[in-house]
């Protein structure tokens, strides 16, 4: 016990990645309204909270698929450097993004898979042409991948020809074919009938278990419960509450945690 929570101490104060303030706006809509995040590595943070409230926004914004107009991304220790154009700050180094993006990998609510590509080309895709691994050892590494995720044998199906749990599936083989530090989950199960979410739920409730650090935003209140170190409920772009999974879910302190939590158990 003593060596984990040394572990844990080491993970907290040197943490992979802090979100600090970060506000972003669409015109005159703000979205993000100064949210902070810590996650030390193997934490699972679950960020709930009702339709609108940022929480999408907040991935997009951690993986730089949306330039957020104030506050810090840090990295490992490395904040995203800016530069202000046209009165919006836009990231100042290509070079430092697509080495920053390499590191987070995200599965998305509507699978996102290549049309004209089988599952197993999806996953290989991105490690050979972007971070330059061998083709052929990508090939036995993602028919690996495919088999942990539980759909080995439709390396050479099309997208197409797949239930939409197995194409999520096939999203999170993509995702951790380019061995991420950080993977980030948006509304992973939302788009599946109910009889198929348990198939995606079982992958993520594994990777939690390997200790992976995720992110995960998601309205499966059972799901964030039984995953997650750490969860943040978001309202109208704030932070309203956070706290361990067993405290949010047990204890809300906020009338607003209350009543979303009493509305998501209905």
């Amino acid at each position: 016990m003593l060596k984990l929570k040394k572990e844990r101490d080491v993970a907290q104060s040197n943490p992979i990645l802090e979100i600090r303030n970060l506000h972003k706006n669409y015109g005159a809509l703000e979205v993000l309204k100064g949210v902070d995040l810590t996650a030390g590595k193997g934490d699972v943070i679950s960020i709930i909270g009702s339709s609108g409230s940022g929480k999408s926004t907040l991935l997009r914004s951690i993986n730089l698929l949306e330039d957020s107009y104030k506050g810090d991304i840090i990295f490992n220790g490395e904040a995203v450097r800016w530069a202000e154009e046209k009165g919006q700050r836009r990231p100042a180094d290509k070079d430092q993004i697509l080495a920053l993006r390499t590191q987070f990998s995200m599965v998305f609510q509507q699978f996102n898979l290549w049309a004209h590509m089988t599952i197993l080309e999806n996953v290989i895709e991105a490690p050979v042409t972007v971070l330059g691994h061998d083709r052929d050892e990508m090939i036995t590494k993602g028919k690996k991948l495919l088999d942990k995720v539980g759909i080995a044998d439709k390396a050479d199906f099309f997208p197409a020809q797949l239930s939409g749990g197995q194409q999520q599936r096939a999203a999170i083989a993509r995702a951790l074919a380019m061995e991420p530090q950080v993977l980030l989950f948006d509304e992973p199960t939302s788009a599946l009938d109910p009889e198929l979410e348990h198939e995606v739920i079982k992958v993520i409730k594994d990777l939690a278990k390997e200790h992976r650090t995720m992110l995960l935003v998601t309205h499966d209140m059972a799901l964030a419960r039984d995953v997650s170190a750490k969860v943040i409920f978001l309202h109208e772009g704030r932070i309203e509450e956070e706290g361990r999974s067993a405290d949010i879910f047990d204890n809300p302190k906020s009338s607003r945690l209350q009543q979303f939590l009493s509305a998501s158990s209905t």
